[in-house]
Order: C-alpha cells, then structure tokens, then sequence
C-alpha cells in the first residue's frame, strides 16, 4: 500500500489532526527560507505531541551536515530529506555521523534526472517538481522507473488517487495541497489521506 506524508506541520493543531489520521510520515521543515519552517526547539515540542507509530522526516536544504545528523541522533526526527544541491559526497559524510536514514529530493525535468535519482546512494528518493511549487512534473517520464519514491508536487486529495493507481509509488507527500490560506487545512488533510487508502 503507497505510503503517506503530509509534510510542512508547525503547530499542536496539525499534529492533533495527523495523531488521527495516521499517515505514515510527517515532515518538519527546517529550511529557514520555507514559510513552513520550524527551529529545533519547535520541532522537539511538536515530536513529543506525535502519536508512536508515524515517523517523523527533517526537510533541509544545503544544511551542515552536522546539524542534520543532531537531530537524527537526538530523536527528533526519523529520517532525513535532502532538499537541495547535496551529492554523493555530502551524504558519504552525513553517513559518517549518523545511521539515520536518508531521503534525497530530486527536481524532475528530464529522464537525465530521473537515472540521477535511480543511481542515488540515500536509502529512499523523491521525485519533485520544484522547492515547494505545489505543481505536478511529466509524470510519464517515470512510468519505467524500476526503483521506489517518494512522489511529490501537484498533489491534491482531487488528483492523488489517480497518482497512486497509475504509478504506485511508495509513498506520496503534500504540502501545499492540504492548505487553505498558508496553514494545514484538516479537512482538506483527512480528504487526502481517504484518498490515497481508498485507491
């Protein structure tokens, strides 16, 4: 069954409603340029609140690498997703830190992208179109993909049935599309997830 993450979480309220709905992850951001950012501190709050059971992912973009693993190693978050430029030499040193797992984001314009992240070394990919855009990427470019992602961009409790019947990922993740005016909209997150369990 095609995982879930309803990523972007910054208050109790939204992980009252996620303590409900039980996806399978959830992701603090810790990009300081992000709207959805949080520090550590807020993060550590908002993790003790979390029901046992829903993993909790850290989104950073070009962090120190020492800074990703504290969190993973001091129990706020699960694993880690690596949502800027890093490469295989930023996560070898990473790894040399922690064994937390890893997830590494890439932005999928071309096929070129698309075997860029099949050869990835993280445990875990995803496929994006952007940094948060809220806007889909040519899904038909990795009908053939032969290895598990993350799917992510454009995803909406009206399209993202058919995201999971047509391409089975192993999981897909929202941000932008269970909001209403810049905040989690828990109508609009519990229309997502009955969405994706009754594809």
């Amino acid at each position: 069954m095609t995982g879930i993450k309803l990523c972007g979480l910054s208050r109790i309220k939204d992980i009252e409603a996620v303590n409900v709905l039980r996806p399978e992850y959830i992701g603090f951001v810790f990009a300081p340029a992000s709207r959805r950012y949080v520090n550590a501190e807020t993060a550590a709050l908002l993790r003790q609140a979390l029901v046992p059971g829903i993993q909790a992912v850290g989104v950073f973009v070009d962090e120190k690498p020492e800074t990703v693993a504290s969190l993973l190693n001091g129990g706020i978050i699960d694993l880690a997703q690596l949502h800027g430029s890093e490469d295989e030499e930023y996560i070898c040193r990473l790894r040399g830190l922690t064994a937390g797992p890893l997830i590494k984001a890439f932005r999928v314009r071309s096929q070129a992208d698309v075997l860029a992240a099949r050869e990835s070394s993280a445990d875990h990919i995803l496929l994006d179109h952007g940094a948060g855009t809220g806007a889909a990427f040519d899904w038909s470019l990795i009908r053939q993909l032969d290895r598990p992602y993350f799917l992510a961009g454009g995803l909406y409790p009206e399209n993202v049935a058919e995201a999971v019947r047509s391409l089975r990922p192993f999981a897909v993740d929202v941000s932008s599309g269970i909001e209403t005016d810049g905040r989690k909209d828990g109508h609009k997150m519990q229309a997502f997830v009955e969405a994706v369990r009754g594809a």
